[in-house]
């Protein structure tokens, strides 16, 4: 569990929105197989060199760490049910919609993130969440 904390906390310095830096790395069977980091889409500008597209006091230019990290396996054609997500952050509820759809079994995250409606649908859809104790991540 340490290796893969960290290792997401080495994923986020790829950030590209200085807002916050998170980073997401999916395992199965103690391999990686994604990774993802908040950033803006391949091909467009990041909000490090033009700024944060700022709606409802959240940057809108950026996609999540953990949907990175889903469509990437989406993109090389990796299954994804049953994986595990290693987050440096508790991920938000839309993200969470995603990880589920996808059979993400359980997410081990290191900074809460206040997202009732993620700890909701965790419990509801039997996905596990277990926060991680940033000093074990290191």
């Amino acid at each position: 569990m340490q290796y893969f904390t960290a290792m997401c906390h080495l994923v986020a310095t790829r950030s590209t929105c200085p807002r916050r830096n998170v980073g997401a790395v999916l395992v199965r069977d103690h391999r990686v197989i994604a990774t993802g980091y908040n950033g803006a889409p391949a091909g467009q500008p990041h909000c490090m060199d033009v700024g944060c597209a700022m709606e409802n006091g959240h940057c809108v230019r950026t996609i999540h760490a953990e949907l990175n990290a889903l469509l990437q396996c989406a993109q090389y054609g990796i299954a994804t049910q049953g994986v595990d997500l290693y987050c440096t952050d508790l991920p938000c509820r839309h993200c969470a919609r995603a990880l589920t759809q996808a059979g993400i079994a359980r997410i081990y995250y290191v900074r809460s993130y206040d997202s009732p409606e993620t700890i909701d649908l965790a419990v509801s859809s039997g996905v596990t969440l277990i926060r991680v104790a940033d000093s074990e991540a290191i």
